[in-house]
């Protein structure tokens, strides 16, 4: 073999052990690989979600980032849904979390595709389930993925997208719109609303729901969602709801440091509306009788967000605590 070409095959080979030391080395929450995937979807009416009526959705690309965590194998997922305010910050700090324990995340953008920003002070712009067709088609994605443990992917989502993790569950919307051939392991809802009854919304999936919410939340107020848990409880589910006495909306910003409260500013809430799904999907005022509409006297504006970093770091420890035993993470 000529000398300059053992020379160079010793620094090729010096050059990939150095990188193979190097990935060794890296800390816990780095990714060993980042992905980013196209999710063929719909844009839909709440009407056409509820009765099923795909033919007549508007199909849109929207998008998720899979990062996968450092091991071999298939690993275990958690799917991240955004809220009102599309993907911010906050989500990576749990995405870092995630990693950190060895599970891979999916974190899905329903807004962008769809050329929004932000739908929090006109929430008409998007239906209140469209973001739960996002979820089950970014599931027929990971469900085919070689490092992707199928039977180990859990949903978690934020507000809006709690409230879409939340209703995920229910058989109904997965016999309409899933079309994986899974389940997810389990729901993670972080500050809901739960405001809404849907027919049949008491029969969700055979696996468990672990809410995460503030008492002084007048965004998405708790006593909705302990209405929902107690009926939920009542069928037989596995469905816990765990409660902050001191925390805001958005108590999880905490993560960041956050520790402030303020007002969001022209953010609309249903806080005082209750909502249910009335004869051919329609989504009824159950006050007024009428169809719901966010010009419904029952909508309010400027409800309080902010960070608690006690109650976030309390709230990440029960989730990696859940996810550890649920995952069987060694």
């Amino acid at each position: 073999m000529p000398r300059a070409f053992r020379a160079a095959a010793a620094l090729i080979a010096l050059c990939v052990s150095a990188a193979f030391a190097n990935a060794q080395s890296l800390p816990k929450e780095v990714a060993t690989r980042a992905e980013i995937y196209p999710i063929p979807s719909l844009t839909l009416s709440d009407q056409q979600f509820l009765s099923g009526d795909a033919a007549a959705g508007k199909v849109v690309t929207v998008a998720g980032e899979f990062r996968v965590a450092q091991g071999s194998g298939k690993l275990p997922v958690v799917v991240l849904m955004h809220g009102s305010s599309g993907v911010g910050a906050t989500t990576e700090a749990w995405v870092h979390a995630f990693n950190a324990m060895g599970i891979s995340t999916f974190v899905i953008d329903g807004f962008t595709g769809r050329g929004l920003t932000v739908v929090g002070p006109n929430q008409a712009l998007l239906g209140r389930l469209n973001l739960i067709v996002d979820i089950y088609r970014s599931l027929e994605i990971l469900a085919k993925h070689p490092r992707v443990d199928p039977d180990r992917i859990v949903l978690m989502g934020f507000s809006r997208g709690g409230q879409a993790t939340l209703y995920a569950s229910l058989d109904r919307f997965n016999k309409l719109w899933n079309k994986s051939g899974i389940q997810f392991a389990a729901y993670v809802p972080f500050y809901p609303d739960c405001s809404t009854s849907y027919v049949g919304d008491t029969d969700v999936a055979a696996r468990p729901i672990r809410i995460f919410h503030g008492t002084p939340d007048d965004y998405n107020p708790v006593k909705s969602c302990e209405a929902f848990v107690e009926r939920l409880k009542a069928a037989g589910r596995d469905v816990v709801l765990t409660e902050y006495p001191d925390s805001a909306h958005g108590f999880d910003s905490g993560l960041l440091g956050a520790a402030t409260v303020a007002v969001s500013a022209n953010a609309q809430t249903v806080r005082n509306c209750q909502i249910k799904e009335g004869d051919g999907g329609v989504l009824m005022n159950a006050s007024t009788q009428a169809p719901f509409t966010y010009k419904d006297s029952c909508v309010e504006l400027n409800p309080h967000v902010g960070g608690n970093p006690a109650t976030a770091a309390e709230s990440r420890k029960a989730v990696e605590e859940f996810l550890q035993a649920l995952l069987k993470l060694g």
